[in-house]
């Protein structure tokens, strides 16, 4: 629209006007230099001209010396051999400094040190060809397919399984070039700027990792489908893949940030000495990765524990209110066997149900830091509340875990 089109002019009016700011200031700085370069240059042709004066006064200051080629030929010969005996015992002292170098503590450390860098290039060249195969052999392939006639898979599915994978890929090929261009400058090695480059992409592993649990689920349900899954197949045949399935290269990313460069962090921290220029540098950068470790595991946590709430409330036919508890975390699940309770040849009343004096109950009981569930199972599988005792509250009690196998 007309207003519309009058907001953008008059952005575009304001980014003018800061440009020519920006112009104007910078012709003054120009200004300014061109100025300081016209005086150095007058001061180099003072400097100079004192400099010839004075190596004149130095001439006439020299005394005379008769010509070299009248010196006696015993005094050449003398000469020569203390030039030779110079030259050699610098090159002694030379090779002695060398040897007690590579001989010192500090020099083994910078070896190791070298060596970790080394291997973390080697690691990450391996960890992209992980992504690219990812991207290559099943992500875009996917795509194509979910754009087809008749579809295997939605885009919607193809992006929750996924989600950013493309992203780490490409972020990941710059951080790797990177290395390769440091390791080209070797034996100088900067490493602290490259993780300054990592630490942004945190965010996008953080997402990576908070749908991971949900992203294998999505690809469970689709793989209930015969075409997806038959398509599925030939790519994972791919030579490529070396026989690994779809859900091993989903799982890559969730090891990477948190363990693998921390790791790398605390073995490269190790060797390097206290007074270097990258220590505080790779310090905070190992601090923000541990940061961001735990902020993913307990976010991790917390997603999956709601998960196996919610899965487990869909399982029971009455549904339980309980389990859309957040703060209910999920312990463990079995089956238990109920007997009867027998006093004088008659069945007494129990808490959990009528039972049968002949018939024992198996019950599938569900153990939650502040419930426990108590379920029966119908013939088609379906779970069933206990109408008495179904659901019995652990606010109040101590839960003991009983380590020993008696």
């Amino acid at each position: 629209s007309y207003s519309d089109i009058l907001i953008e002019r008059e952005v575009l009016m304001q980014k003018y006007i800061h440009l020519v700011q920006i112009v104007e200031t910078e012709k003054v700085a120009a200004n300014q230099l061109r100025h300081q370069l016209e005086d150095q240059d007058t001061e180099i042709e003072r400097l100079k001209s004192e400099i010839i004066a004075l190596n004149k006064t130095k001439e006439k200051m020299r005394p005379y010396h008769g010509n070299q080629e009248d010196e006696d030929p015993d005094i050449k010969k003398i000469k020569k051999v203390q030039s030779f005996m110079r030259g050699w015992l610098c090159r002694r002292k030379w090779k002695t400094i060398v040897q007690d170098y590579i001989c010192s503590p500090h020099a083994e450390s910078m070896r190791k040190r070298n060596q970790i860098v080394f291997n973390m290039v080697e690691a990450e060249s391996e960890y992209v060809h992980q992504l690219y195969v990812l991207v290559n052999c099943f992500l875009r392939p996917l795509r194509m397919a979910a754009s087809s006639k008749k579809p295997p898979i939605s885009h919607d599915d193809v992006s929750s399984i996924f989600l950013n994978s493309e992203t780490i890929m490409f972020l990941h090929e710059i951080f790797h070039q990177g290395l390769k261009a440091r390791i080209a400058n070797w034996p100088t090695l900067i490493l602290a700027d490259l993780f300054d480059i990592l630490l942004p992409m945190l965010n996008i592993y953080q997402e990576f990792v908070r749908n991971h649990q949900y992203s294998l689920q999505v690809l469970a349900n689709c793989k209930q489908n015969r075409d997806f899954d038959k398509l599925l197949k030939q790519y994972e045949a791919n030579p490529a893949c070396e026989g690994r399935m779809l859900e091993t290269f989903l799982t890559y990313p969730m090891f990477q940030v948190a363990p693998v460069y921390i790791i790398t962090l605390h073995e490269l921290l190790a060797h390097t000495p206290h007074e270097h220029v990258e220590r505080k540098s790779l310090e905070f950068a190992k601090s923000k990765l541990e940061e961001l470790s735990r902020v993913m595991h307990d976010e991790v946590s917390d997603t999956e524990n709601i998960r196996k709430n919610l899965a487990i409330e869909r399982t029971i036919v009455e549904g339980c209110d309980i389990l859309l508890d957040t703060s209910q975390t999920f312990i463990r699940q079995g089956s238990l066997i109920q007997v009867p309770s027998v006093e004088r040849g008659k069945l007494s009343k129990v808490r959990l149900g009528s039972l049968s004096l002949k018939k024992e109950g198996e019950r599938q009981c569900f153990l939650f830091t502040k419930h426990f569930l108590i379920c029966t199972r119908s013939s088609g599988g379906k779970l069933h509340l206990l109408k008495t005792g179904g659901v019995l509250s652990l606010i109040e009690c101590t839960l003991v875990e009983e380590t020993e196998a008696s």
